[in-house]
């Protein structure tokens, strides 16, 4: 028998291995027992180059065999390959690749983002494909170009008629090679003759050596197709070829009219070269600018988000700035009156029985401990009770003889006159500086003390100064202070100190200066016959009160910054609802879930950092402001304070802000898309 005549093999049919196959494919939707059955038992191959019109009636679920031929979908059951790839073992990043490197989406209503211009949304698979900037500009101004709208680059869709928005959206099909153009309804909303255009465009691609397929219902749309598969009921009723012979119909010249075309079609790279998909870094920049770009079009919304954050911000800032300027003030109070002192007394204890008969603390030993490293001055100091008289009138008082270095190291400031110096020490001077209870008792209130002179039992003194009122080293009677030389030889006859005061330098620590104290003196006296008191015991409760304070006060703080958080989560939330179609969108053209999951949270995260950044300037206006309106009160803006509330906003960002990323990355792209 001779063999029947085999037709001539026409582009569309040259490949005996199917580009798309679908086997027994099913597709159920709802809860198991209650399912509704959109897709039964599709067996479909369609082979590179072939222009396919999918016909049914609404309901028929030709839209959603479109969906799972663009892998926008999965079947419930069956197979389907792409290129020989059953899509059913690939992962959602796989089935992005998919849609990213192979097809290319038409939509009825052009599912352009409204707030980019025609060049950015033809560049949107291309960012998700790690194209520089650089090379999806010129590749998207090529195709627009070659597609009739170079004068409509920065026009956004609301600037364009609906037959140039849908050829907006065929070049974005093109952006990373189209190689499959999955047309939905592409005319449905264009009148005849942008209709007409349109169909002379996807018969061009066709023609250019792309798979076409057209989902219609309109018999005149699908009569362009080399193939017709009409779908009734979620089954194919009928696959036939609308020619024979697969060649695709010709373009006539009424259907190219207006249609602007270069000297070739609009495309002849189906697809784009390796070099086009490659660095994840592009990828990064293109999420930041695509976040920036969000944050500016909706500007009330990122107001009100950032509202939060700054005020969250302003509280952490200024009331960390208040409790460490409060700090500092209370340390540099206590500096002043001299608590950063460590005293020295005879015996071993408070309390020694044997401590008045211990006379190895000598002046000596003062004289030796300055010259410790730390130290930054010392004190002799002997006491003693005598009767202090001036003319009729007497009184008990308290004699404390010291050096010219006392003043320092107990911070005592002068209220009038000056201190005795060195110079008196070494001479045994008679020089005496009253406390003001002293000047109040024996003098006038309009009198001048200085000059005047007082009687110490026989001895007389010459008043060269008065201390200010310093109730920390009151002993709640009257206090002289002499050259501790002059109380040993005039007053008490002893060559032995009572006590003996060091201050500490500010940027030395007491514990230590106290070690090489007691390391010293030890050897001086062969054994420890003295004994310590550290003032610092006082500093440290006092910076540890104040920090607690600081910290509780701060936690208020914080706590308006959790509420700042909040908001930006609520915020975000309604964001991914609200932009749910751009998701789909996004999604459809090749988006991976970690791409959508990055642009929420970057954008969360630039929303923080901004209000971070406007809040810490807000914070130091209001200091400047506060400052000189209550000078009671100190603000100290710590550098390091500052660092950590901005990483703090960072992390508000990352965690308040992930969970609505996450929702938006796990949305289902055909149930995005359907929301408009």
């Amino acid at each position: 028998m001779t063999a029947p005549v085999q037709p001539v093999e026409s582009p569309s049919s040259r490949s005996d291995t199917p580009l798309l196959s679908l086997r027994g494919v099913w597709r159920l939707f709802g809860e198991p027992g209650q399912a509704i059955t959109v897709l039964q038992d599709i067996n479909l191959d369609i082979r590179p180059g072939e222009m396919v019109a999918i016909m049914g009636p609404s309901g028929s679920g030709k839209s959603t065999l479109m969906n799972l031929l663009g892998c926008l979908d999965q079947p419930s059951r069956g197979s389907y390959r792409v290129r020989g790839r059953d899509t059913r073992a690939l992962n959602a990043n796989a089935r992005a690749a998919l849609r990213r490197e192979h097809f290319g989406f038409v939509f009825q209503r052009y599912q352009l983002l409204a707030d980019l211009d025609a060049q950015a949304n033809v560049e949107m698979p291309a960012l998700y494909a790690g194209a520089t900037s650089r090379q999806r500009r010129a590749r998207a101004q090529a195709l627009l170009q070659r597609l009739g709208l170079g004068d409509r680059l920065h026009h956004k869709p609301a600037q364009l008629s609906g037959g140039q928005q849908q050829r907006v959206s065929i070049a974005r099909a093109l952006m990373n090679g189209g190689q499959v153009i999955l047309a939905d309804e592409p005319t449905g909303a264009l009148d005849s003759l942008s209709g007409a255009q349109v169909m002379a465009l996807l018969k061009e691609l066709h023609a250019a050596g792309h798979t076409v397929i057209v989902v219609t219902h309109d018999r005149q749309v699908a009569a362009h197709a080399q193939r017709i598969i009409e779908i009734a009921d979620g089954r194919i009723e009928r696959d036939s070829a609308s020619q024979p012979s697969g060649a695709a119909a010709p373009v006539s010249p009424e259907e190219t009219s207006g249609l602007t075309r270069a000297d070739g079609p609009p495309t002849t790279h189906p697809r784009v070269p390796g070099r086009f998909r490659a660095s994840g870094w592009s990828r990064w920049q293109a999420s930041v600018s695509m976040a920036l770009g969000a944050l500016s079009t909706h500007r009330l919304r990122t107001a009100l988000t950032l509202l939060g954050i700054v005020i969250g911000i302003v509280s952490v800032g200024l009331v960390n700035a208040l409790g460490e300027g409060s700090r500092q003030r209370i340390l540099s109070d206590m500096n002043s009156l001299g608590t950063h002192t460590i005293e020295l007394f005879p015996g071993v204890g408070a309390g020694d029985r044997r401590a008045e008969s211990t006379r190895t603390l000598v002046v000596a030993d003062a004289q030796a401990v300055r010259t410790l490293p730390g130290v930054d001055s010392v004190t002799p100091q002997v006491q003693h009770s005598l009767t202090l008289q001036r003319g009729a009138l007497e009184k008990n008082a308290t004699a404390v003889g010291a050096s010219a270095d006392y003043f320092r190291v107990r911070g005592l400031q002068l209220a009038l006159g000056r201190e005795f110096d060195e110079q008196a020490v070494r001479h045994m001077s008679a020089d005496v500086v009253i406390d003001a209870a002293t000047r109040k008792i024996f003098f006038r209130a309009h009198e001048n003390p200085i000059g005047q002179t007082l009687l110490a039992g026989q001895v007389p003194l010459r008043v060269v100064g008065v201390t200010a009122r310093n109730d920390l080293w009151s002993s709640g009677g009257l206090t002289l202070w002499l050259p501790y030389s002059s109380v040993m030889a005039r007053m008490t006859g002893t060559t032995h100190l009572q006590q003996m005061t060091v201050r500490v330098r500010s940027d030395h620590a007491a514990r230590n200066v106290e070690r090489d104290i007691v390391d010293l003196l030890t050897q001086r006296h062969g054994s420890r016959d003295f004994y310590l008191h550290n003032s610092d015991t006082l500093r440290a409760t006092v910076e540890k009160t104040t920090r607690v304070l600081q910290g509780l006060i701060l936690s208020i703080a914080v706590i308006a910054l959790l509420v700042g958080g909040i908001g930006v989560m609520n915020i975000m939330l309604v964001s991914v609802t609200e932009r749910t179609s751009e998701i789909g969108l996004r999604m459809a053209v090749g988006a991976r879930s970690s791409d959508i999951l990055r642009q929420f949270l970057i954008e969360a995260v630039l929303v923080c950092v901004l209000g971070g950044v406007v809040g810490l300037a807000l914070a130091w206006l209001l200091g400047m402001v506060i400052q000189p309106l209550l000078p009671m009160i100190q603000l100290v803006f710590s550098p390091v304070a500052l660092a950590i509330a901005m990483v703090c906003a960072s992390l508000i960002g990352v965690v308040f802000g992930y969970w609505p990323a996450r929702n938006a990355a796990r949305l289902n792209p055909v149930e995005a898309l359907a929301r408009t």
